[in-house]
């Protein structure tokens, strides 16, 4: 493939290992950098997220700017979070033709707040530090309400409970808590050999849309229900292994909340022999709904 007809010219591990020389630094396995170096994945990621001229897009882990480019290419602007401190440096040079719609928050992706974005996102596409992906992807929707959807790289173990079903063995805690503001929309599988230097993992890009989560009579769930709801699915997968009844009196003894669990059932109409896998979310609401009720 031609330089011209790269997507992003730093999609190659010649390209990148360039750019690192030329600032004298290497890749840095403490904060899980793995820079992506294939083109085709760059555009498989700008379609699966429907990147639109319009978009502001939110990423996380920039790094030398390869998918930057990529997006800035086809978004009206791009703000990144990077908190490696030698790589603002970096992408002051590759990004340097864009430098108009770039802008850089130099924090830990985890502290982010809105008052620290110049411009209101409306998507977040990113190659997230694995470290941190499960817990920034529910974080940003949890507290970015303007975040449409995110198209996200991931370890694949992570996009399976991310993406898993009700009753399999990847649906827990955080399957329910993230599917109440986000559904899958599509993925695709990105193997090691595509970044450098590889990784041990597999990895996958999935795409989550925002959704609003509905009670059993069809209206959207409140604020608080939701919480409560999260609250309850960690109470349901306290001890993955035991009834609900049981996973749900060791989650509140150890925080010493007293709760009183039968009513709580009794509210919600849910059997407490069941186990937290087979609750769908709607049932997590019914239960967040009844926790609130009882009170």
């Amino acid at each position: 493939m031609a330089a011209d007809d790269r997507l992003s010219p730093l999609s190659t591990p010649g390209a990148t290992r360039l750019v690192l020389e030329a600032h004298g630094i290497g890749t840095k396995y403490t904060l899980g950098q793995n820079f992506l170096v294939s083109d085709d994945v760059l555009k498989k990621i700008v379609a699966l997220a429907d990147v639109q001229p319009s978009d502001r897009i939110l990423e996380v882990g920039p790094g030398i700017g390869t998918l930057t480019i990529a997006l800035l290419k086809h978004a009206a602007s791009v703000v990144a979070v990077e908190r490696d401190p030698d790589l603002p440096a970096v992408l002051a040079d590759t990004l340097a033709p864009w430098a108009d719609r770039f802008a850089l928050i130099e924090k830990d992706a985890l502290d982010l707040t809105e008052a620290d974005l110049p411009l209101v996102p409306n998507k977040l596409v990113a190659n997230l530090p694995y470290a941190v992906a499960a817990t920034v992807v529910l974080d940003y929707f949890q507290n970015f309400p303007f975040l449409e959807c995110a198209t996200v790289m991931v370890q694949k173990e992570v996009a399976d409970r991310m993406a898993a079903a009700v009753g399999t063995k990847n649906y827990g805690a955080y399957t329910v808590k993230l599917g109440m503001y986000a559904e899958p929309a599509g993925r695709f599988t990105v193997g090691p050999g595509n970044f450098f230097p590889p990784p041990r993992v597999t990895s996958s890009v999935i795409r989550l849309g925002r959704r609003i989560p509905l009670m059993a009579d069809g209206t959207p769930a409140t604020p608080e229900v939701v919480a409560a709801a999260c609250l309850m699915a960690d109470a349901a997968f306290a001890n993955r292994r035991k009834t609900l009844a049981n996973s749900c009196k060791t989650y509140f003894s150890g925080r010493n909340q007293p709760v009183d669990l039968p009513a709580l059932f009794a509210a919600a109409a849910i059997d407490p022999k069941r186990r937290g896998e087979t609750l769908t979310q709607q049932e997590f609401l019914a239960l967040g709904q009844a926790y609130l009720s009882i009170g």
